[in-house]
């Protein structure tokens, strides 16, 4: 099955794209992504217990079950900016 992942602020840095589509086996889960990214980019694992995930617009978990066709989103965290510039 096919899964579209997006990629945020420094996940888009990291990967240098904004969004592209992965493979996944039947049956996968969120965790299965993140894996097959982290063979990619092993740092990206630095990232995972502080980055929001989303499939189709809800946030997600790492069990989160996938079908084909999902988005899925990588938020990490932002940093930077002033409280006045919201």
């Amino acid at each position: 099955m096919k899964v579209t992942v997006r990629y945020f602020a420094v996940c888009r840095q990291m990967f240098n794209r904004d969004e592209e589509d992965i493979e996944l086996p039947e049956g996968a889960i969120l965790q299965d992504v993140l894996d097959q990214l982290k063979e990619e980019k092993p740092e990206i694992s630095e990232l995972f217990e502080t980055m929001q995930m989303s499939v189709n617009w809800q946030y997600a978990d790492h069990e989160t079950k996938l079908s084909n066709n999902d988005e899925v989103a990588l938020i990490p965290p932002v940093t930077g900016g002033s409280p006045t510039s919201c």
